[in-house]
């Protein structure tokens, strides 16, 4: 039997990399209510301040703050109502010395006025004067024009993710359409004679396909879009006719299983056929998931990927390449880890990586990772997981408590 030639999880990035270059690609301006969750493909500068106008942070009455000097609950000031400012209208009134004017929260400031105080602190006489308990420096209680986003000012930076924030702040900006990366175009191919659809009933020797569905989702959750789901028995001609087909309509195209060396593996023997100049790498450094095969078609402009058929090595690959390669394209920052001392002695697996997932129990002064022990095969380990660790593959293992990082899915 041929031995792989496998690749450290950084050399297999570097030849995704060389593959596709470090660009996300063409940006495109989508719109707001579909933005959420993609990458921003460009700075974007904020169009004028943010207020555009001083408002009123409290429900109360503006005033001026030097009026307000030594008031207290057993001493109050007291003030001339001028009147007061309705929500959504400019302030037609001007606050004097020894005046003030009642402006609800988010209203416009009247001119003259530069503090508010809060109605709590406030009485209302009947007779046209209003009791001020508080005494205010100023500036209390209300927004300065641009106080929370100067015009020119950044709301977003190229590749930051697009969360509820990010849109609502842009939203206030009024801007409606945003530049982002566009999807990179995937198509999942699970191959194997024993495979059937999720709602289909097995039959003897059969199971039920979980890496179509589990890596799809995977894939759409870190910015690549599914076009192309299929099922491939374990012949080569039918699973050629497969990828022939994914290579036209996609940009990255993925098998899972067939990709070790054993007699019904064809994945190999179809990408070499295939694809020009063909496989780059046939195998990781790393446990779960050495037989994993990358290739490159430089006439379509197309990645595929082997990945294994068990579902934990599949998603495990999925990963630490593909989602990283998504991140890295646009230039996305990595996610944080979470910092935990391993709660056993673990052994390593020298010469490859080893990819732990964990679950994560909080303790006094921080979090203890507990190993997650599974074969690669049963999905319900990743279930039982909050993330993983990584174990260098030039390390014997780890100590208990010693400190790790945690990669949560």
């Amino acid at each position: 039997m041929k031995l792989l030639q496998v690749d450290t999880i950084e050399e297999a990035r570097a030849k995704l990399l060389s593959c596709l270059g470090a660009s996300g690609g063409a940006a495109e301006q989508a719109p707001l209510s579909q933005a959420l969750g993609r990458i921003a493909a460009a700075d974007v500068p904020a169009p004028g301040d943010l207020p555009a106008f001083r408002r009123s942070t409290v429900d109360g009455y503006a005033v001026v703050a030097a009026d307000t000097s030594g008031a207290g609950e057993t001493l109050p000031v007291f003030l001339r109502l001028a009147g007061s400012v309705a929500m959504g209208e400019g302030a037609s009134l001007r606050v004097h010395r020894g005046e003030c004017a009642y402006v609800p929260t988010g209203a416009m400031i009247p001119p003259g006025a530069d503090a508010v105080v809060m109605v709590e602190y406030c009485e209302n006489t009947g007779t046209g004067t209003i009791g001020v308990c508080e005494s205010l420096a100023p500036g209390s209680g209300l927004v300065e024009p641009g106080e929370d986003c100067r015009a020119g000012q950044g709301l977003l930076s190229r590749g930051c993710l697009i969360r509820p924030q990010e849109a609502g702040a842009l939203a206030a900006a009024g801007l409606t359409k945003v530049p982002v990366y566009p999807p990179r175009t995937l198509s999942l191919l699970s191959t194997g004679d024993e495979l059937i659809p999720p709602e289909g009933e097995p039959g003897p020797g059969q199971i039920r396909d979980i890496n179509s569905t589990a890596l799809a989702a995977l894939a759409e959750k870190n910015g690549y879009r599914v076009v192309l789901r299929r099922i491939i028995p374990d012949e080569e001609a039918l699973l050629m006719e497969a990828v022939r087909g994914a290579v036209k309509v996609s940009d990255v195209v993925v098998l899972s299983g067939g990709s070790s060396q054993g007699d019904r593996d064809w994945t190999g023997a179809v990408f070499s056929r295939l694809a020009r100049p063909g496989i780059l790498c046939h195998g990781l450094a790393l446990k779960p998931g050495k037989p994993t095969l990358i290739a490159w078609d430089e006439a379509t402009q197309t990645l595929l990927m082997g990945l294994p058929g068990h579902p934990v090595s599949a998603m495990m690959v999925f990963t630490l390449l593909l989602s990283w390669l998504s991140r890295t394209l646009a230039q996305a920052p990595e996610p944080f880890p979470i910092p935990a001392r391993i709660s056993s002695n673990l052994p390593g697996s020298p010469g490859k990586t080893l990819c732990q997932p964990v679950h994560l129990r909080r303790e006094a002064g921080g979090y203890l990772a507990d190993p997650v022990f599974g074969k690669s095969g049963m999905i319900t380990t990743l279930i039982r997981a909050d993330g993983f660790i990584l174990i260098d593959k030039n390390r014997e293992g780890l100590k208990k408590e010693e400190e790790v990082w945690v990669h949560l899915f």
